[in-house]
């Protein structure tokens, strides 16, 4: 039964007299029943919640672990039990057109504990079922016949067209709205579409205005190299960015003109010569924005979305005689999918610890590469002041090491921490860092106590094992933290995170200063491009760290540039001048040009 076909509910209703029928009691059942599958359906979808593994015991049989599942209809599959199965006695096996199969599970009820029946009329069977058993049943489908998960419109992701040909298609995808200040992924999305052995070699330059590449640089250089896929087969390659906290509403991601090539098996082919996706930028955490686009989805979208009665458990791959068969290969991947219970939450977080850095010194020669579990600050020679504060900011987790047998007064210190924002004023400030039940939640949450965490004990906060101090080495931009225990501990290290601050230098800075050895220049002063098509005009900073930059253009009918410095052009021929400048110090500027024309044609960008 599809969940779509069973709500509204109807319950019985009861009143004196009434006359109570198996009509009656069927309904009873099935109200409980449909709506627990229909809030199941809801809550978990379809997948294994936990074992269901399969494993080849010889050339002939198979093992299925015991396990849990839910189907498409919000149904439970338990199988109690592993079974061990030979393959030719799975359902569905002498019907295999290909081979490579897939071994699914199903939902099965089955009637059992026949009993007499009274007041049958002549020529009734005279014995009833009295139960019906909730079983599972194993078969076998060719993979050409599972049908691919339904993917729901959503305005969550934005996609652009990089290439496609008759054998591969590869598409750009990215979150429309992404968080200021958070990392963001971009996915390089690769389907094959025939089944001719054909390999894909693409690369191209991303030009991201609010975007910090792992490399500190606002582009991204797209580069893949010799892929072959069987037909259907999907990739994809991540690519991570920092947002910048830029005032702007709105960015552009822009595939740099001319920058963008393909080739199969060594031959070129055609591949877009250009595009531009229009993000916005929002204050609102990931969390929030994933929220609220699942939230957003109507009953009718989730419906929409495959609700398959049986669970895919794996791939089998079989080699075949005249006579006989053997089993070639067992493969989960790309098969089995599992389900988030919220039981699991507590292993799920204790799991995840070992992805996560404990310590993050940051480089100040060098912008660190990210990690996947977390937000990551980049130094201050690649995130630039702060638009709306003139601050800058960075941030990360420090361990103090106790060794074994600390006792209450002992003092540890962290080794020192460079902060990543140079030398000069900084303020650093340290909060300790647990892992505690969330009873509102029910499930294990990250807190982080700046000030003095004596003030939350008995609300729900973890208990105090140290007073901290930071010790700001201003003229080396770094820090030392000290912690002196308030009782014995059993454990070998205390966690901190720490946030650092660098105020703006505008009070310190000389009205005089000699601005003659400073400037900027643009990566591209020069650029050829077609109409109506954009540009991301990057700036190279000399002798002075990064800044805010602004931009304007000079004349009227130019075109357009917005507060990132992606330009596009007007819809009539022409050379047309951006002035370029330092928006704290408009006298540190420099001039691009853009020549407009018709028609171009792949030409790469003149210096």
């Amino acid at each position: 039964m599809n969940n779509s076909q069973i709500y509204p509910f109807e319950r019985n209703r009861y009143y004196p007299g009434k006359m109570l029928t198996s009509a009656d009691f069927e309904a009873e059942q099935s109200y409980f029943m449909n709506r627990e599958r229909f809030l199941s359906g809801l809550m978990y979808g379809s997948g294994i919640v936990c074992g269901l593994g399969v494993f080849s015991l010889d050339d002939l049989s198979l093992l299925v672990e015991s396990g849990v599942a839910f189907d498409g209809n919000g149904r439970e599959i338990v199988v109690d039990s592993s079974v061990v199965k030979k393959l030719s006695a799975i359902e569905g096996f002498d019907s295999l057109k290909s081979d490579n199969a897939c071994l699914c599970v199903r939902y099965k009820e089955e009637q059992t504990a026949a009993v007499y029946a009274a007041g049958k009329a002549e020529g009734d069977r005279e014995y009833e079922y009295n139960r019906i058993s909730e079983k599972y049943e194993l078969f076998l489908s060719d993979m050409s016949d599972i049908p691919p998960e339904i993917e729901l419109e959503t305005e969550f992701l934005v996609k652009n067209r990089f290439l496609k040909s008759d054998h591969y298609l590869v598409e750009l995808a990215l979150p429309a709205t992404v968080s200021r200040g958070r990392n963001v992924r971009i996915s390089l999305i690769i389907k094959k579409l025939s089944d001719y052995d054909v390999r894909l070699s693409l690369d191209g330059i991303l030009e991201t205005p609010a975007f910090l590449s792992e490399t500190g640089a606002k582009q991204i250089d797209l580069a893949v190299t010799d892929v072959s896929l069987e037909k259907g087969e999907v990739i994809t390659k991540d690519f991570w960015a920092k947002v910048e906290n830029t005032d702007s509403e709105e960015t552009n991601i822009i595939l740099r003109s001319g920058s963008a090539h393909g080739y199969e098996n060594d031959t070129s082919i055609p591949v877009e010569k250009s595009f531009a996706v229009k993000i916005r930028l929002s204050n609102h955490t990931p969390l929030e924005l994933v929220s609220t686009e699942i939230g957003r989805m109507s009953l009718e979208m989730r419906a929409a979305g495959s609700r398959m009665d049986y669970v895919p458990l794996a791939q089998i791959k079989l080699e075949r005689t005249d006579n006989a068969y053997i089993i070639e290969k067992v493969s989960e991947s790309g098969v089995k999918h599992y389900i988030t219970a919220p039981g699991q939450e507590f292993l799920r977080n204790s799991y995840l610890e070992y992805f996560t850095k404990s310590v993050e010194l940051v480089n100040e020669t060098a912008a660190p590469i990210p990690d996947r579990n977390r937000d990551f600050s980049y130094p201050a020679s690649f995130s630039g002041n702060e638009p709306s504060f003139g601050t800058e900011t960075a941030t990360g987790v420090l361990e103090i090491p106790l060794g074994v047998n600390a006792s209450e007064g002992d003092i540890r210190f962290s080794g020192e921490i460079t902060h990543g924002l140079g030398k000069g004023n900084v303020y650093v400030s340290v909060g300790y860092e647990s892992i505690e039940k969330d009873d509102a939640l029910m499930v294990s949450a990250r807190n982080t106590i700046f000030g003095n965490p004596a003030l939350f004990v008995g609300q729900g906060g973890a208990q105090v094992d140290a007073e901290t101090a930071v010790r700001v080495m201003n003229d080396k931009g770094s820090f030392v933290v000290a912690a002196r225990l308030l009782h014995d501990v059993d454990y070998l290290t205390l966690t901190y995170r720490w946030v650092a601050i660098k105020f703006p230098a505008g009070e310190e800075m000389d009205s005089t200063e000699d601005y003659y050895d400073k400037s900027i220049s643009a990566e591209t002063p020069t650029v050829v491009m077609g109409i109506k098509e954009s540009h991301f005009f990057g700036v190279i900073f000399h002798n002075m760290p990064k800044s805010s930059i602004s931009y304007e253009l000079t004349s009227q009918g130019s075109g357009e540039i917005n507060a990132n410095g992606v330009y596009t052009a007007p819809a009539k021929e022409g050379v047309y001048e951006i002035r370029i400048y330092c928006t704290d110090m408009p006298v540190i500027c420099t001039y691009a040009y853009a020549i407009v024309k018709k028609d171009v044609v792949s030409e790469d960008s003149a210096s």
